[in-house]
């Protein structure tokens, strides 16, 4: 379903960095389309037709990961990028984005894209920083799952979220995840996940309510996750 583009894309890393002269460019060569909860942007697998640029809402990337299971990489929501794993050379999307919520984007095809970077060079240079962060955080995460005690990587993934996502005036994360959502991200079962925030909240380290997670004690939260700041 095609839709005006709200003000908040001006935000983006897009619309940012490009020169001034190349912004009604985009304008006439961009397309705004909504996402339902649940439905993919893209599947794996799928032909890379374009990139996507989020105007509000939140999304899950993700890529299958054993018989039946997943693993959710990352998460993105209003101004970021998606879609950027699929340029390499195959030109397949080796991951899912799924809407975690109502959700517009902003698309823009791929040899558009291509001709934008060729052209704006301060938006070609933003875009490798943040991909050369998302990398980052995402070998560390993955490194994290190898050394750290589920305990520790439960209670690093809370305040990550806290971080990506900010709080509600209740106190709240600012997003709602299953918990089977949380197991993806943190690459464990869901009766782990049960059972580990059941002893959170026992231990007065969050609070729940439903889907929603607030965090009650931060400092704890952190020296769970990372033990040396609490000696």
């Amino acid at each position: 379903m095609k839709e005006s583009v709200p003000q908040d894309i001006q935000r983006s890393i897009l619309y940012k960095y490009c020169m001034p002269e190349w912004l009604p460019v985009i304008n006439d060569n961009k397309e705004a389309i909504a996402i339902k909860k649940g439905q993919p942007v893209f599947r794996e697998a799928d032909p890379v037709k374009g990139v996507f640029f989020i105007l509000a809402g939140k999304v899950k990337i993700h890529q299958r990961w054993g018989a039946g299971k997943e693993l959710i990489l990352r998460f993105a929501n209003d101004g970021e990028m998606i879609g950027y794993r699929g340029l390499g050379k195959e030109r397949i999307y080796p991951v899912t984005a799924t809407a975690l919520e109502d959700t517009r984007l902003l698309y823009i095809s791929l040899s558009f894209f291509e001709s934008t970077l060729r052209v704006n060079p301060t938006l070609t240079y933003a875009l490798m920083d943040f991909y050369a962060n998302e990398l980052e955080e995402t070998e560390k995460r993955m490194r994290n799952m190898v050394h750290m005690e589920v305990r520790g990587r439960i209670a690093e993934a809370l305040l990550l979220l806290r971080d990506k996502f900010g709080m509600t005036d209740q106190g709240f994360i600012d997003v709602k995840l299953t918990k089977q959502d949380i197991a993806s991200y943190v690459g464990t079962t869901y009766e782990t996940i049960s059972r580990v925030t059941s002893d959170f909240e026992k231990e007065q380290l969050i609070k729940s309510n439903g889907k929603s997670i607030g965090i009650l004690k931060e400092r704890r939260l952190a020296g769970i996750a990372r033990p040396e700041i609490s000696r």
